[in-house]
Order: structure tokens, then C-alpha cells, then sequence
């Protein structure tokens, strides 16, 4: 089992929504508003903000599906532009639902 952590454009979020739900299975996402900045910086001529508001993807997903999710979002979230975001696969080692006390390395 797998995190994949996706920063993307704010506008983005409908269109990468919809091309992620048409993965069978999907197991779902958690989106979090936040802002930040990479390489590239924003000039502010008046008040100096180098961050920029960004939408965080947390998807928990089984290994086979790891692939198609992370192309998916790559497909969905790309303009072409700098700041289009980044997406990280990260190893999840375990879980458990808060409901039934169940732990896994497979929760999903």
C-alpha cells in the first residue's frame, strides 16, 4: 500500500476529480487547502509573497493501483505552464480504522 501526495493547481481539482473517479475501485482522496512555492518564485511588486495556493491530494492506495493513479493526476493536472505541482508515491506501513480498531499494512 502506497500514499500518493499530489500538489496541484487549484483549478485543476474538478478535472483531475472526475479522471480519478473513473479509475475502477478508486479508493478515494482527502483534499487539503494549503500554498507554497518550488524553484520558481512569484515577484510581488508591492508585499513579497512567494507562496502560491495549491490543492494537496492524499490518496491511500493498493500497489496495483498505484500506476494508474499516478498517471492519471499527471494527465489530468498538466497545462504545461510552471506550477502545474508535483505528485510523491510515498510506502504507507500501516493503518487501521478508528471505527473497529482494525489494523493493516492493507488498509483501504
Amino acid at each position: 500500500m502506497k500514499e500518493i501526495r499530489a500538489f496541484i493547481q487549484p483549478h485543476k481539482l474538478s478535472h483531475v476529480t472526475m479522471a480519478l473517479l473513473q479509475i475502477p475501485d478508486f479508493p478515494g482522496m482527502s483534499v487539503i487547502d494549503c500554498d507554497g512555492f518550488g524553484r520558481e518564485r512569484t515577484q510581488h511588486i508591492q508585499d513579497y509573497k512567494p507562496f502560491l495556493a495549491k490543492k494537496r491530494l492524499e490518496i491511500f492506495a493498493p500497489d496495483a493501483l498505484v500506476e494508474i493513479i499516478f498517471e492519471t493526476i499527471m494527465n489530468a493536472a498538466h497545462s504545461g505552464n510552471h506550477g502545474d505541482g508535483k505528485i510523491y508515491v510515498i510506502d504507507m506501513l500501516e493503518g487501521a480504522r478508528i471505527s473497529t480498531g482494525e489494523r493493516s499494512p492493507d488498509l483501504g
